[in-house]
C-alpha cells in the first residue's frame, strides 16, 4: 500500500509515519519546509515533499497514485488552512482512496454529541485567544470537517481525547458520541491515536465514521468495554 502522510513532521504524523513503516507501507510525506529535518529518522525510508499542506498543486503531486491518505488537520492562522488541506486531499486523491483525517472531540459529526460545561468553556476561551492573536482557528476546523461529512469519498474522520506522551498501550477504543461512559477518561497516547489512523486503513467499518476514541487502558475503557 502506498500511503501519504500529510502532517507528518508534527508529534502524531511521526508516529503515523512509524506505524506505516512497520506494516511495509511505501509513505510519502508532506510538511512545512523549515520542518523537514523532523524527519531525519526517516529520510532514507521514505519520499518527503515540503510545503504548506494547504497548497493544492503541492498535495495534488503528493496523493498521486496513493491508495490512502492521512491527514492531520491543524487549525493554524487564519487562513482556512484546515479546510483548504482537506479540501484538496478530497479534490486530487484517487478515487476509491481511504483517507483518514485527525480532528479534536469538538468536532460532531450529526448534533448527538454531549459535552460537559467545563470541555464547552476550554473550547470557547481557546477558539478566542487563538483568533486573537492569529494564531489557530478552530472554526475552520469545523469548516473542513463539515465538508468531508458531506463528500461521498472514503473518510473516517478520528476525533481525539486528550493526548499524552508514553509507551503504546494498544489500538483505542471509541464511540460514535462524546457522552459515552467509555470515553470519560479523556486520555489517549498519542502513539495510540496515530495507530488508530493507521488501523482505520484497512477497517471497512469506519467508513464514512467519525469515531471519537478513547486509551484502552484508561479507567473508563477498562470499566465499560465488552
Amino acid at each position: 500500500m502506498k500511503v501519504c502522510v500529510v502532517g507528518a513532521s508534527g508529534k502524531l504524523g511521526k508516529y503515523m509515519v512509524q506505524h506505516c513503516l512497520e506494516l511495509g507501507y511505501e509513505v510519502v510525506g508532506v510538511c512545512r519546509e523549515k520542518s523537514v529535518g523532523k524527519l531525519d529518522e526517516f529520510k532514507d525510508k521514505m519520499t518527503i515533499i515540503p510545503g504548506p499542506t494547504n497548497d493544492r498543486e503541492l498535495i495534488k503531486q503528493a496523493v498521486a497514485g496513493c491508495d490512502a491518505v492521512l491527514t492531520v488537520l491543524v487549525p493554524w492562522g487564519v487562513q482556512q488552512y484546515s479546510s483548504g488541506t482537506a479540501q484538496a486531499v478530497m479534490d486530487f486523491a484517487k478515487p476509491g482512496a481511504r483517507l483518514i483525517f485527525s480532528c479534536g472531540w469538538h468536532i460532531t459529526r450529526d448534533g448527538q454529541d454531549v459535552y460537559s460545561n467545563s470541555f464547552k468553556l476550554m473550547v470557547s476561551i481557546f477558539g478566542k485567544i487563538g483568533r486573537f492573536f492569529r494564531a489557530v482557528e478552530l472554526d475552520d476546523q469545523v469548516e473542513a470537517c463539515r465538508r468531508i461529512f458531506k463528500s461521498d469519498t472514503k473518510w473516517t474522520v478520528v476525533r481525539g481525547s486528550d493526548l499524552e506522551e508514553g509507551e503504546s498501550q494498544g489500538l483505542p477504543v471509541w464511540s460514535q458520541h462524546i457522552g459515552d461512559p467509555i470515553l470519560k477518561s479523556n486520555k489517549t497516547r498519542r502513539i495510540d491515536f496515530a495507530l488508530f489512523m493507521v488501523d482505520s486503513l484497512v477497517k471497512d467499518n469506519l467508513i464514512q465514521e467519525a469515531p471519537a476514541i478513547v486509551g484502552c487502558q484508561t479507567p473508563s475503557a477498562l470499566e465499560h468495554s465488552s
